[in-house]
């Protein structure tokens, strides 16, 4: 057990380090595939065993897996194979026109596996510190990553993202340091003070005011990180300059990572205040996220900045749904977490193409994909309409059982949902038709695409919304009550 947990982040670091002097990058985008692949591989050994044997800790304390992060441990993994996969032909088509070298490929590759280890050493960690660290790992990376273009726009974007998230990971840090004030009275100066599995049995001993005003500081904190609103600036920027591969991985991974972070240190408040002022809180931010990125998508020129308000748009329910913190909102939560990874990855990896193609992301200049390559169009098409919550694709689903726990818990919040919701689908539809449909211009080409990625992310979206299977719809389960009750 302890040699696959070894290997769970032993091969994206190691891969890094390689890929950081692998100068072909053929061979560079076939190590990064197969160190993802075999991750993956290495999560689903790992989530057998916690779903068979219970949580497990590794190195001592010091890392430790439950339902709730290795479920996100294989999702993280999943969804960076498909996104190696899809970027080996993206970006080989970006270096024949020009808008990359192969020093800059060589970067590429090496500061991906780099972002998956620091994404899988967040979930994994059992250390509020190293969370800390691990994340502001991940956004160095994705840093770098935004930036490869090295236009004024793309060194901008990476330079906003790089201030606004540096902001908003020193507020986190700052109320990691307040939890540490309070719980080092309590377990010591050490870091059993930070270790998470070893504060929460004890969190009503920890001081109730200081633990509020840590989570004010880790809310605005990391949920600059998540993208919730009016911390939301940078992603945007960072989606709409940056490689769509880096995109897809934003917006199905690293905000996930980040709202993670957020739900565990609100399962020690919930504990030490004994009330939901960190739940009422979420619930507030994820609202008004809601509603902005809502409104947003009518605005938007750029195709991959209108699909980046959409996971904002998204972000916002899941904030939401976890700080009602209800069974079912988790639930939902969970579910919704894992349609929207593969959904929106999906759609930005169609995106990705559909620029190539017509040359540009300007909404106005993307018309006629269906008649130039109707693969291409098709994708956006049936992207869309899941991302848009459509039945029977598993956004809808997730969906469902959210509005019903609001239902439950917090009738009147259905007002701001359902609208929001609505106002949404308008947004995305409005663009989209013109789009898929048409004629295109005449100075398009086609190119070289690997639909294979978005078929199997939209795919296994409707399978989801068709029928859970029993062993995940337990999964689930067993990690909505966990977040609820802290037990297995």
């Amino acid at each position: 057990m302890m040699n696959l947990f070894s290997l769970l982040l032993g091969i994206p670091a190691l891969t890094c380090c390689a890929l950081a002097f692998l100068g072909k990058s053929r061979g560079a985008a076939r190590l990064n595939i197969a160190a993802s692949a075999a991750t993956f591989v290495v999560s689903l050994g790992l989530a057998w065993k916690v779903l068979m044997q219970g949580s497990q800790f590794f190195n001592g304390q010091a890392f430790f897996l439950d339902p709730y992060n290795i479920f996100l441990v294989t999702l993280t993994a999943f969804v960076a194979t498909n996104t190696a996969i899809f970027s080996a032909a993206y970006m080989s088509h970006e270096e024949q026109i020009g808008r990359v070298t192969s020093h800059n490929l060589r970067l590429y590759h090496a500061m991906f596996q780099l972002f998956v280890f620091g994404m899988l050493l967040a979930l994994t960690t059992n250390n509020l510190g190293v969370l800390w660290i691990a994340l502001e790992l991940a956004t160095l990376a994705t840093v770098l990553l935004v930036a490869l273009y090295r236009t004024p726009a793309a060194i901008s974007a990476a330079w906003k993202y790089f201030i606004l998230c540096g902001m908003g990971i020193a507020l986190a840090l700052f109320g990691t340091i307040l939890i540490f004030s309070t719980s080092s009275e309590v377990l010591g100066h050490s870091n059993e003070a930070l270790t998470w599995t070893l504060l929460y049995p004890k969190a009503d001993k920890l001081n109730p005011g200081v633990m509020t005003i840590a989570f004010v500081f880790l809310m605005v904190g990391y949920g600059t990180k998540v993208g919730l609103f009016p911390m939301h600036a940078w992603l945007p920027d960072a989606h709409g300059e940056g490689p769509t591969p880096i995109s897809a991985v934003l917006s199905g991974l690293l905000l996930n990572v980040a709202l993670y972070a957020l739900v565990r240190c609100k399962a020690l408040v919930d504990g030490a205040t004994h009330n939901h002022f960190a739940g009422h809180l979420m619930m507030g931010f994820g609202m008004l996220t809601l509603g902005m990125a809502a409104l947003s998508l009518h605005r938007q020129k750029d195709i991959k900045r209108l699909y980046s308000f959409s996971s904002i748009e998204h972000m916002g329910l899941m904030t939401f749904s976890f700080g009602i913190g209800t069974p079912l909102a988790n639930y939902a939560a969970l579910l919704h977490m894992t349609v929207h990874s593969l959904v929106k990855s999906g759609i930005f990896f169609t995106v990705g193409h559909a620029a190539q193609a017509m040359k540009t992301q300007s909404i106005a200049h993307i018309r006629g994909l269906i008649n130039l390559q109707p693969k291409i169009g098709l994708g956006l098409l049936l992207g869309t309409i899941a991302i848009a919550g459509f039945p029977p694709f598993g956004v809808f689903t997730s969906e469902f059982l959210l509005v019903t726990a609001a239902l439950e818990s917090y009738p009147w919040t259905i007002g701001v949902l359902l609208p929001s919701l609505v106002v949404a689908f308008a947004g995305l539809f409005r663009h989209l038709q013109p789009m898929v449909f048409g004629a295109y211009p005449k100075d398009v080409h086609v190119v070289p695409v690997n639909m294979l990625p978005v078929y199997i992310h939209l795919g296994l979206a409707l399978f989801l919304g068709l029928a859970i299977p029993g062993f995940l719809a337990n999964w689930f389960q067993i990690a909505a009550n966990f977040l609820h009750q802290g037990t297995l």
